[in-house]
């Protein structure tokens, strides 16, 4: 009888809903781009119920329960006109509404996922580039996008293994507390920009909730400052994954050598019944040991993402990140230089496998980022966009370095305490596409706020001498040992912070459909603060600074929407603090570029790619006064040109290729004697390549299996280049392989990195792990 019951009671809530559906119908349809792709999270309302939802990764939409009538469909995307359609309901009928868009603009401010690209690797389309919902051959700059479907088919497990696929980023350094930079144009880059904001995490950062990584080109202050770690080579933009409407996800594991366990999560849900609510988590941790006698690594990371559609109008995005980590300093070390002499690091006898350290001098790090973005509607020509950024991150414990006291000796140096970062990015723009007579306009005008607060309280302890080339055996350097020599070391215990105002605008003008022009310009207002001492409570070194930033560009379509040329000029700065032996105050340091090129996408986007050529000038740099030792003066400048070559293609039906060369010049053209004329230290290879080629069968019994194969490599390099002593980084060549089955509900897959075991180094001198093999086994739901 018991059992009856809720039989009983499923039976008749299940009969008075079939009941309540044949007395109503369904509104349902497709949302296609002008190429008839698929377009997700698209806006489709009902004005007369005020009832909406968001279109799926198909680009499909339904609205159920509906009483018989005639309604109003309205189709709301950001950056684009919205459409009233017309549409009558019929009880137990599905009445279909489908809607293509007419125009080009294919990817909205909101970031429309844009489906079904024939080229997977090739996803340019960006809304953060330009700040503008803006084409890749519209755009008179130069980037490259690695997206998730070639980082997972790589199984890439962090930054540097993803940078593997960006032009001149060269081996990537790994910085005190697992931060990693990359090389770009002759300058250092880190990954500090986070959905088009500052979102600096000085730890490491897990790729686990990343859509796709953008290297930007060249110095991008006017758009963005300098407060995202843009460099004059440019800077890494993290697209974060939103959520989607339906349910999905997948769970992976990899596990590899050296104890290599990494468990990641993604899980994707609607939260109400109308899918306006979007929710989504990003999860992972991963344990690996170093392939040297020491070191290890540990790590969680977490990234819940919530996307509503408030109205058909409003939408807001909030994206958070948090990590914490437990590791050992990788080995960076700098040689000793006081012989005078050109040497080799492979010919200094550094043990290359060895850590100089012990598992108990670790660091711990904590990481959180907040990022939220509403966007409005305005009208069909204007949007409103208001981003809040926040990140803060803090290290606690051991982080060292490898200091050379003679060709064959080196001591440890250890910096044990706290250190905290705190940064805040608030910025609002206005954005709009709209006609002046017949010439269209693509314009931003935006204002930006970031603060920018850090506290100290560490000391800097020299550990003992030992010789790397024969070490005693008692010659381990671990915790008891710094902690008895922390008397002796230097203590640092101050705060410091700063402000910058800023307005910028950037206006694309149509001259016709293939001409364009770009004319940008940022005004900057920067406070420093000084530094506070916490010991003597005084204040020091505070300042205020005021740079210009312009940026122009030129572009034109030889065929339209397949082939662009482009020239720019580009301009980027950094604060100075200082004077010189005359009083006279230091202004920002300025660089200035010109680029041209040409890009293409071509075959229905089976051939994607760039060539450009680039000349960056700095001025102003600082550098020792000749007449006087005591100051500094600032005449100092710089040259970096080059040929950057990017390209992805899909020649035929499961082939990929992703290739790019690099390669630049760089020098000091004036500077103390002691650099004049050369190429600066840690500026990297002048020559990189890369390449990965894969291909998958797309038919038959074993369809979706695959192979893949690539490679870096890189010409000689500096970690310290002056006419009297130079240290070069050997060229390398990194190979690796993989092969992988691929299907609807689980992927498998097995890769090995550095096939050969080649021995090499980062500009810090930091060694690179010989062979690695993972496997890789993904479930999807």
């Amino acid at each position: 009888m018991k059992l009856l019951i809720p039989i009983f009671l499923a039976c008749f809530f299940a009969g008075i809903t079939t009941s309540f559906a044949q007395n109503t119908g369904i509104i349902s349809g497709q949302i296609t781009s002008v190429d008839k792709l698929p377009l997700e999270s698209v806006s489709v309302s009902l004005i007369e119920l005020n009832k909406g939802t968001l279109t799926d990764n198909q680009g499909n939409y339904q609205i159920p329960n509906l009483v018989p009538g005639k309604y109003t469909i309205r189709i709301q995307m950001l950056g684009a006109a919205e459409k009233d359609l017309p549409v009558e309901v019929t009880e137990g009928q599905t009445s279909v509404i489908s809607y293509q868009l007419k125009e080009e603009n294919i990817h909205a401010l909101q970031e429309v996922t844009v489906m079904g690209s024939t080229n997977k690797f090739s996803k340019k389309e960006s809304i953060y580039v330009a700040r503008l919902p803006l084409k890749n051959l519209e755009n008179p700059q130069v980037y490259t996008t690695v997206p998730k479907e070639l980082i997972q088919e790589q199984m890439a497990i962090d930054l540097g293994s993803i940078s593997k696929n960006v032009p001149g980023a060269g081996i990537p350094m790994l910085a005190n507390q697992g931060r990693v930079t990359f090389r770009q144009r002759g300058f250092e880059t880190e990954p500090n920009a986070r959905n088009g904001v500052a979102g600096a995490a000085f730890s490491s950062i897990d790729p686990a909730n990343i859509e796709r990584v953008e290297a930007i080109k060249g110095p991008s202050a006017a758009l963005f400052g300098t407060n995202v770690s843009s460099s004059y080579g440019g800077l890494y933009n993290r697209v974060t994954k939103k959520p989607f409407n339906g349910f999905g996800g997948e769970v992976s594991f990899t596990g590899g050598s050296w104890n290599l366990n990494r468990l990641t999560l993604d899980v994707n849900t609607p939260v109400n019944a109308d899918k306006t609510i979007l929710f989504r988590l990003n999860g992972a941790t991963t344990f690996e040991k170093s392939f040297q006698d020491q070191g290890l690594t540990r790590s969680l990371s977490i990234a819940p993402s919530i996307s509503y559609q408030i109205t058909d109008r409003l939408s807001l995005w909030l994206d958070v990140e948090f990590g914490q980590a437990k590791g050992t300093s990788v080995v960076r070390f700098n040689p000793f230089t006081g012989s005078n002499k050109t040497q080799s690091i492979k010919d200094m006898k550094f043990p290359y496998k060895r850590l100089f350290g012990a598992n108990d001098l670790t660091y711990d790090t904590q990481m959180l980022n907040i990022f939220a973005q509403l966007n409005y509607k305005i009208s069909e020509q204007w949007t409103s966009q208001t981003v809040i950024s926040r990140s803060r991150s803090s290290i606690n414990g051991y982080i060292s370095a490898l200091t050379g006291r003679t060709d064959s000796t080196l001591r440890a140096s250890v910096t044990k305490g706290y250190t905290a970062f705190i940064a805040t990015d608030i910025q609002q723009n206005f954005i709009g596409d709209f006609k002046i007579g017949n010439f269209r306009n693509r314009l931003v005008v935006g204002l930006d706020y970031y603060n920018n607060s850090n506290s100290f309280d560490r000391i800097a302890i020299n550990g003992p001498t030992i010789n790397f080339i024969n070490p005693a055996a008692n010659s381990k350097i671990n915790a008891q040992v710094i902690d008895a020599l922390a008397s002796t070391g230097t203590v640092r215990a101050e705060n410091n912070g700063d402000n910058s105002y800023a307005v910028y605008a950037s206006d694309v003008f149509n001259v016709n459909e293939r001409l364009m022009a770009m004319l940008s310009l940022r005004v900057d207002r920067y406070k420093s603060q000084g530094v506070y001492n916490i010991a003597t409570a005084v204040t020091t070194g505070a300042y205020n600074q005021t740079a210009l930033s312009p940026k122009l560009g030129l572009v034109y379509q030889l065929l339209k929407d397949r082939v662009s040329v482009f020239g720019s000029y580009m301009n980027g700065f950094f604060n100075k603090a200082g004077s010189d032996a005359a009083g006279n105050a230091f202004k920002p340091e300025q660089a200035n570029q010109l680029e041209y090129g040409i890009k293409g996408d071509i075959w229905n986007h089976k051939l994607v790619g760039t060539v450009s050529y680039y000349d960056i000038r700095v001025k102003d740099i600082i550098r020792a006064d000749p007449n006087d030792v005591n100051y500094s003066i600032q005449n100092g400048t710089q040259q970096s040109k080059g040929v950057e070559f990017e390209l992805t293609a899909n020649p035929v039906k499961g082939l990929n290729v992703v290739a790019g060369y690099a390669y630049n010049d760089s020098k000091y053209t004036k500077a103390d004697e002691t650099l004049q004329g050369l190429r600066p230290a840690l500026s990297g290879p002048a020559r990189t390549l890369n390449f990965w080629v894969s291909y998958r069968l797309s038919q038959g019994k074993y369809k979706g299996l695959g192979l893949g194969f690539g490679g870096n490599s890189g010409s000689d390099s500096y970690q310290t280049n002056t006419v009297k002593s130079k240290i070069i980084i050997p060229a390398y060549t990194l190979l690796d392989a993989s092969i992988f089955y691929d299907q609807t509900r689980y992927r498998i897959g097995f890769k090995v990195d550095n096939l050969t075991s080649e021995q090499a180094w980062s500009v810090r001198l930091t060694p690179q792990a010989p062979a690695r093999f993972m496997g890789n086994l993904v479930l999807k739901f």
